[in-house]
């Protein structure tokens, strides 16, 4: 699952479905399941701390009691596709029932979520808009699950 902050427009929205229907449709062959994008308001406070802290509730919510979280960040550590598919492989081998994707807002994340994470990836050092992050994310995923499976979307 991934749980994300703001709605997406009408492009970023077409990109998403593309590749979450995609998602749906192969990662079964390999004992996942993709169990959607769960949305949330940004956060009206008024100051960066506050917007964070409420938007980490939000995101929190969607992930259950024994969820691993995967965190998206500028913050965190680069992987090639390849690296990021053996992450999953790993948790999925080692268990892991509820993996979900955290994007943040316009602020970032809330340091809770960070400290919380199983691991926090990064697409560069450059800040990328939020929904944006949500596509590649999708992409992402399903260029793991290509990966997994030894179908050839992916070429190295």
């Amino acid at each position: 699952a991934a749980a994300a902050l703001a709605r997406l427009k009408n492009e970023e929205r077409e990109l998403a479905d593309r590749y979450s229907g995609r998602l749906e449709k192969t990662a079964p062959s390999l004992g996942m399941e993709f169990a959607g994008i769960r949305q949330f308001p940004e956060s009206r406070a008024r100051d960066a701390l506050s917007r964070k802290r409420d938007e980490a509730k939000s995101l929190k919510s969607a992930c259950g009691e024994t969820a691993r979280l995967l965190v998206f960040d500028e913050r965190g550590k680069p992987l090639t596709s390849a690296e990021f598919a053996a992450q999953i492989a790993r948790w999925r081998d080692d268990g892991t029932r509820e993996l979900v994707c955290l994007i943040g807002g316009a602020d970032g994340l809330d340091e809770t979520l960070r400290a919380e994470a199983g691991r926090i990836v990064s697409f560069g050092a450059m800040t990328l808009p939020h929904q944006l992050v949500r596509v590649l994310v999708l992409e992402q995923l399903y260029r793991a699950v290509t990966i997994l499976s030894g179908h050839p979307y992916h070429r190295e």
